[in-house]
C-alpha cells in the first residue's frame, strides 16, 4: 500500500524522477505474496494506481543502494535496522516519525481496517515528501 500512495503522490508533486520507491519484507512469511486484496480495494476506492510487485525480503545491500529505509511500526524498524546493519541503520526511520503525530502504521493484519492504514500511510506518505523538498 505505501509504495502506491507513495509513487502516486510523488508523481503529484512532480518529484517521481528524484526518487526512487521500492518496498520490501523484513520477513519470509509474506516472500512471493502480491498485495493484500483489502489493499487492492483501498488503492482502487481513493483512485491510486496499484503498482504491482511481489513481496521480496530487503537485503543488507538495499541499505547500501538507498538513502532512506522507512518501516511502518517499531518492531519493522528494529528488524530493518538488524538486516542492514550498524553502518546504514540511521537510514531506518519509521514513517509517521515524519509527521506531527509520531506513530506506529495501523496495521491491517491486527487491526483488519485498511481504512486506518490508508489514513496513516497517507499521513506518512505526505509528510515524508514535505521533508524531501526540504532535502532535495
Amino acid at each position: 500500500m505505501a509504495e502506491s500512495i507513495m509513487t502516486a503522490l510523488l508523481k503529484e508533486a512532480g518529484m517521481e524522477d528524484r526518487v526512487k520507491v521500492a518496498s520490501a519484507a523484513a520477513h519470509e512469511d509474506a516472500l512471493g505474496c502480491r498485495p493484500h486484496r483489502g489493499t487492492v480495494e483501498i488503492l482502487r476506492r481513493k483512485g491510486i494506481p496499484l503498482v504491482p510487485h511481489t513481496a521480496r525480503l530487503m537485503t543488507q545491500e538495499d541499505g547500501e543502494m538507498y538513502d532512506l529505509l522507512i518501516g511502518m511500526d517499531v518492531r519493522n524498524v528494529e528488524d530493518m535496522k538488524r538486516i542492514v546493519g550498524q553502518r546504514n541503520a540511521h537510514k531506518v526511520k519509521m514513517l509517521l516519525d515524519f509527521s506531527s503525530r509520531p506513530r506506529p502504521i495501523s496495521d491491517p493484519w491486527y487491526t483488519g481496517s485498511f481504512d486506518d492504514a490508508f489514513r496513516d500511510i497517507d499521513e506518512g506518505c505526505r509528510a515524508l515528501i514535505s521533508y524531501l523538498r526540504g532535502v532535495l
